[in-house]
């Protein structure tokens, strides 16, 4: 196409290739400093080990035992994401409220007062902490404090999810109208009746997708918790990859698929249901 007919086509288009050429060039260290090399898929050696493997997972393992250790460990994987997302519930909701400026009494006249700044301050720093750590180095920690066991994936979950559930929940609240809240304080309210009855009913459908989303995601860690001897499918995956059991880990992954699919039309019936 001639420059003046995609000049007439988007006026804007030198300045977003002027964009895109600033990008590659600033993204090229960054490849190099990762030794990024995806052309080595394509070699020989690697095709033939690559081919070896995929090749491994078919037939998937279908047989009864396996099945019914398989639907054990599923169960145990689902356990320990829901248990680690209901303490992660527990530590995420009174950071929140804590945290959420529109439920500040000392701010209703403008600025916050000094000791509720602080005190809001010193609750975001946690949120900060317990987020910045993830949960598999929290999942480290609890395997030498209190052994294997799903008990080490359950607290590496909630404590990290705890942070980000609290971070979240704090910024959907104050990205929503808070005059209901504000009035309610105003009149006397208390700060869990301005959340329940200003708060909550304007933002139920976005913090339950965010939750469900969470759980979803803690399903996710709770497999690769597994590999560091939190229980679960992920233990399991990992003796079967020891031992060269390509079928019993396809297997597997079909079984993290449904589960993906699961949470996703559970998100999607709750928000139709406060929708």
């Amino acid at each position: 196409m001639p420059l003046n007919a995609a000049a007439r086509r988007d006026p804007a288009w030198l300045g977003r290739l002027g964009l895109a050429a600033a990008g590659a060039v600033l993204l090229w260290p960054l490849l190099v400093a990762t030794e990024f090399k995806p052309w080595l898929l394509l070699e020989p050696d690697s095709l033939r080990v690559t081919g070896r493997f995929v090749g491994s997972f078919f037939p998937p393992a279908f047989g009864s035992d396996f099945l019914w250790m398989l639907a054990r460990e599923t169960w145990r994987t689902v356990a320990i994401a829901t248990a680690g997302v209901t303490l992660a519930l527990l530590v995420a909701l009174p950071l929140t409220l804590a945290a959420t400026r529109a439920l500040s009494v000392s701010a209703l006249a403008g600025a916050m007062a000094p000791l509720p700044y602080a005190a809001r301050q010193l609750v975001r720093g946690l949120l900060i902490g317990l987020r910045s750590m993830p949960e598999l180095v929290w999942a480290l920690v609890f395997v030498r404090v209190v052994g294997l066991g799903p008990t080490s994936g359950v607290l590496a979950i909630a404590l990290t999810y705890g942070g980000m559930l609290g971070k979240v929940y704090a910024e959907i609240l104050e990205s929503g109208d808070a005059q209901a809240s504000q009035t309610l304080l105003r009149n006397g309210a208390t700060r869990m009746q301005a959340f329940a009855y200003g708060l909550l009913p304007q933002n139920a459908a976005e913090l339950t997708s965010y939750t469900v989303y969470r759980w979803e995601c803690a399903i996710r860690s709770s497999v690769v918790l597994g590999f560091v001897g939190a229980g679960g499918l992920g233990q399991q995956m990992d003796s079967s990859m020891k031992m060269f059991a390509g079928g019993e880990v396809a297997t597997m992954l079909l079984v993290f698929v449904a589960l993906v699919a699961l949470a996703d039309r559970l998100s999607a019936a709750l928000r139709r249901a406060l929708g």
